[in-house]
């Protein structure tokens, strides 16, 4: 949401320009010099904290001698800044305009007295100047060490003006590349002699700006050697991590001001051969609306213990985000990182106790549970499971194909053949109920990909006949058969209570009420495993033998024993032991470890929302379970009297009146201000990773990060280009990278060292 500026006459909002927007100070004294000065009456019955919170004022207020940059990403004022340009005067010429920020009209001692007041103000400013004139010649040279002294601002020279305009056009080229997902090369043909390709991305675009007549370059590089690069690898390395640091730090800066904020990863991917953590950040903004975006990548390490350290070490050192504030992480990852990730969570627990281990509402609990087993015959499966999916989502001419073949074998249930028909037309491999959705398209998919293979005729490319038969391969296979088939069984006994936790949010509520019935069920199961596993494996062989699969122990452990193999294993007593067992257990355990005694009272503060509190009759106990979030609230000595107030709110509502059904219906209230602890309560439950963002246009983040990563090639894959691309609406500040490349390198400056030829080089016509 822009920023809008609170001067009288002046309609600039943060959305427009670049223009750096400034709270109202906290400090008594000052933010009454802030008030008086912007002349708004309305505005003096506020205190300071609601002034710091909900007013701006823009950069154009303010001398320029007040406005500085102490970080090297922010601009800031000076401690004793006060606004003293004003316009109190434009909207006299039209009399008959409403004007929205209404002026004070000042008496004349009132008058007076702001004069006196101006005139002593110029008068200290004009003796402090004497006096830093004075020190500054007492001490031309400060010792090292020594206290560090406010710069003087000194007037740019030519040559530094130039410099810092040639930059700011490198940077332009930088940030245009990286929102439209432009890779600096274009091509790699390194080994290639010269001249078969055009010249790289990066330079192209430098020559056609050149050519447009951006007299700034064009007078950097004419009289620069014609063998030299325009800009070196390395210096375009050094800029495309102060801009990925400039845009980073504009969402950071809002999760700071929300104080409260959860750590999700999304599964791990490949960034130019290494593989990398995406990282996104869930937090309310100021406007009450749930958010969660991408901040970056992480590289991903392979031993968990320095994972878990350089995970944490990033987070507060390199991003500045205080753990403190975490209340929240999940961690969504294929089959086989799993195990290393839940150390990481529970290495960050053990520092943070009130950063709770949950399930992420963008992935389904049973998918989520299949990847976390430790089983290699799963992670086999549920890969084949993805492939399959993408190869017939690749063209809609295969996804034509397997329709045809789902009318046939299901010609006497048209129902159900339109059902997997328009399942098949989505990513069906995150919901609920996969692996029903499989076993029930097995045939189908069998068929139609024997039919691609097989196919004599010119219909079908070299590769995707190639592809079908490894796939079709990879389907009768009867260790993938019994392997779908037992997780089908096992996670059907969770598949309702997932379903319920990506739900409204009363079903949030009752589904934390009803994981003693599921692992109740699943404890019977595991208690019974010898007649369960029986009927298990005697679905997967009438779904073999309907595939003409042949029944039989893998190959993997039949070569391991080397013709030792023991009589009395059969292939259901192997299934039983290798799959069936480690995987109840495994999941009994899970489910125990992502829903701890913290996180479910978590969720049971969720009667706060008043639809639960209505299906509860008002007959609700949240500060049992709120004690948890005591040093979150701003009162928390009347939370049981707020508490009672909330309830009597909507009790005693009008007939016309609906009780809101969401957290995010409830922080849109109104008055919700009014019930302070009540709204920190839903602000903090609203940022857990298993609630869902309610409104999608606040989902992005995610959503642009799978759309980066499915549209570029991996070896032109970049993690500064990408957060720019996934993050382009974000306002970036030219002025400021290119003073953070001065103060960060100061000896590429001096730009003639780099472009310019010196006397002894040697400059070919041909380079």
């Amino acid at each position: 949401m822009p920023n809008f500026c609170a001067a009288p006459n002046c309609t600039r909002k943060s959305t427009q320009s670049d223009l750096a927007f400034f709270r109202f100070p906290r400090d008594p004294v000052r933010c009454q010099r802030w008030v008086e000065n912007c002349r708004r009456a309305d505005l003096e019955d506020k205190t300071p904290d609601q002034l710091n919170k909900h007013y701006r004022l823009c950069a154009k207020h303010f001398e320029t001698s007040m406005i500085c940059r102490s970080s090297p990403y922010r601009t800031v004022l000076r401690d004793n800044a006060v606004p003293t340009i004003f316009d109190l005067t434009s909207h006299l010429n039209n009399p008959h305009s409403r004007h929205r920020k209404r002026i004070k009209e000042l008496s004349e001692d009132e008058i007076r007295t702001l004069k006196q007041q101006k005139i002593d103000e110029a008068f200290e400013r004009e003796q402090t100047n004497q006096e830093l004139n004075e020190s500054s010649a007492q001490n031309t040279v400060s010792e090292e060490g020594g206290e560090e002294q406010e710069e003087e601002v000194v007037p740019l020279t030519l040559e530094e003006r130039e410099n810092k305009d040639y930059l700011k056009s490198l940077f332009e080229i930088l940030i245009l590349m990286g929102k439209q997902n432009i890779p600096l090369d274009g091509h790699n043909a390194n080994e290639l002699p010269e001249g078969i390709f055009t010249p790289d991305n990066f330079q192209a675009l430098l020559e056609c700006r050149i050519n447009a007549g951006d007299e700034v370059l064009r007078k950097r590089f004419e009289m620069a050697a014609v063998n030299l690069e325009y800009c070196s690898k390395t210096q375009q390395k050094q800029m495309l991590e102060i801009c990925e640091s400039c845009v980073r730090e504009e969402t950071l800066r809002e999760v700071r001001d929300s104080h409260f904020f959860s750590i999700v990863t999304d599964e791990v991917v490949d960034i130019a051969g290494e593989e990398h953590l995406p990282v996104l950040v869930r937090f309310v903004d100021e406007s009450h609306n749930l958010r969660e975006e991408f901040v970056g990548f992480l590289p991903y390490e392979a031993d968990a213990e320095i994972l878990a350290v350089k995970f944490h070490t990033t987070i507060i050192e390199k991003w500045g985000l205080n753990m403190e504030y975490c209340r929240g992480q999940a961690y969504i990852v294929s089959s086989g990182f799993a195990s290393k990730m839940k150390i990481v969570a529970t290495r960050l627990l053990e520092k943070y106790p009130q950063a709770v281990y949950t399930l992420c509402s963008s992935c389904a609990l049973n998918v989520w549970l299949a990847k976390s087993v430790p089983v290699v015959g799963v992670s086999v499966a549920l890969g084949t499971i993805e492939e399959v999916c993408s190869f017939f989502n690749q063209s809609p001419q295969l996804i034509v194909e397997l329709d045809n073949i789902i009318s046939v074998l299901f010609q006497n249930n048209e129902e159900k053949s339109n059902e997997l028909k328009e399942i098949c037309h989505s990513q069906w491999t995150g919901r609920h109920d996969t692996f029903e959705i499989l076993v029930d398209l097995m045939q189908a998919l069998v068929l139609c990909l024997d039919g691609i293979s097989s196919d004599v005729s010119v219909r079908w490319s070299t590769f995707v006949v190639g592809r079908a038969f490894v796939l079709s391969s990879a389907l009768t296979d009867f260790d993938f058969i019994v392997t779908v088939v037992v997780l089908k069984n096992i996670l059907s006994f969770t598949r309702a209570f997932g379903k319920n936790l990506q739900g409204q949010t009363s079903d949030v509520f009752f589904a934390a009420s009803s994981l003693t019935a599921v692992l109740h069920s699943l404890n019977e199961v595991m208690e019974n495993i010898e007649v369960y596993h029986e009927f298990w494996f005697e679905e997967a062989t009438n779904l073999a033998t309907k595939l003409d699969v042949q029944i039989k122990l893998p190959g993997k452990f039949r070569r391991a024993q080397q013709g030792n193999l023991d009589s009395d294993v059969t292939s259901e007593n192997y299934y039983k032991e290798a799959l069936s067992v480690p995987t109840v257990e495994h999941i009994i355990q899970e489910l125990k470890d992502i829903f701890s005694e913290q996180h479910l009272r978590a969720l049971k503060c969720l009667s706060l929302v008043p639809s639960v509190m209505g299906q509860l009759k008002f007959n609700t106990s949240e500060e049992h379970h709120a004690d948890m979030y005591k040093n979150d609230l701003p009162n928390p000595d009347t939370l049981c009297a707020e508490l009672h107030c909330w309830r009597i709110k909507w009790k005693h509502r009008g007939k016309d009146i609906e009780l809101p059904a969401t957290i995010y219906e409830a922080l849109h209230l109104p008055d919700i201000k009014f019930f302070p602890n009540v709204y920190a309560l839903l602000k903090v439950l609203c940022i857990l990773p298993v609630m869902k963002v309610e409104n999608e246009k606040y989902e992005v983040g995610r959503k642009r990060l799978k759309a980066y990563l499915r549209n570029t090639l991996t070896e032109q894959r970049s993690s500064n280009l990408a957060l720019l691309n996934i993050n382009f609406d974000i306002k970036h500040d030219l002025d400021l990278m290119v003073d953070t490349y001065i103060k960060l390198y100061p000896d590429k400056v001096e730009f003639q060292e780099d472009f310019l030829p010196s006397n002894n080089s040697e400059v070919t016509e041909d380079a």
